[in-house]
């Protein structure tokens, strides 16, 4: 992206994990709505798509590469990389990546706890203190986490996944205390059973899961990518400190 020419220039944002799912569709959303994307993951290739995908519907957005495991120093050279492919001022960021091994607590191993727990707390708190306080120094600035329906009930698989999911609604509860007062809008955002390509193969599974809620069937990342974009627009300009349940009647009759 080109450096910044004035105050009318248009807002970036960073979307963590969003080479695919929840994380791509938001990027497009948000891309569609004016926004100048910081696309980031792991696969060049698959963050190479969506960048072309939003380039070819108009929009702008540049791939950065990450590692989300990485340690805390590591996470900050990649924030100050993020800022400068943003054109020296990053507006907002998504936290969406997130890791959910699919197995019970006495089979998770040591391996998948310590990248989950990176991943889904570490790596979003590193960066939120990396990038935040620039934000609250111009007075302007948002931050949405993806939460969970999963962090509010009881489990017997992926336990953990859920346990992370709370933590970081958490997180964004005091960060809105934080960092709200001074221009910053933190929000959560939280799905429900949605369709995406990783869970492509339990889709039987999803469809049962969510077969007797009020929407009747489970979500699609298009729709949670539309909650985000309401929620970083100016729209939303009074919320703080929320967290917005877009998980289809789930969690409220479950």
């Amino acid at each position: 992206m080109a450096p910044r020419t004035s105050s009318t220039a248009a807002r970036t944002v960073l979307v963590t994990g969003s080479t695919s799912g929840i994380g791509a569709a938001t990027a497009r959303a948000l891309a569609a709505a004016g926004w100048h994307l910081v696309v980031t993951g792991r696969d060049e290739a698959r963050g190479a798509s969506v960048v072309d995908d939003i380039a070819t519907a108009g929009g702008v957005a540049v791939f950065v590469p990450s590692d989300l495991t990485a340690a805390p120093d590591d996470l900050r050279a990649f924030a100050s990389t993020v800022i400068d492919a943003a054109g020296g001022q990053l507006d907002a960021v998504v936290h969406n990546a997130a890791l959910c091994p699919p197995v019970d607590t006495s089979s998770l191993t040591d391996a998948d706890l310590e990248a989950t727990l990176a991943v889904n707390i570490r790596a979003p708190h590193v960066l939120t203190a990396a990038l935040a306080p620039q934000m609250a120094e111009r007075g302007a600035g948002g931050i949405v986490v993806i939460g969970s329906w999963m962090a509010h009930v009881g489990h017997a698989f992926v336990g953990l996944y859920s346990a992370t999911k709370a933590a970081e609604i958490q997180l964004a509860r005091s960060w809105a205390a934080e960092f709200g007062p001074r221009g910053v809008r933190v929000n959560t955002v939280s799905p429900g059973a949605t369709r995406t390509p990783i869970n492509a193969s339990d889709d039987d599974v999803i469809a049962a899961m969510t077969s007797g809620t009020p929407a009747g069937r489970p979500g699609t990342p298009e729709e949670i990518a539309a909650a985000v974009a309401w929620v970083l627009s100016d729209d939303a300009a009074y919320l703080h400190g929320a967290e917005l349940a877009v998980d289809g009647g789930i969690t409220a009759t479950r």
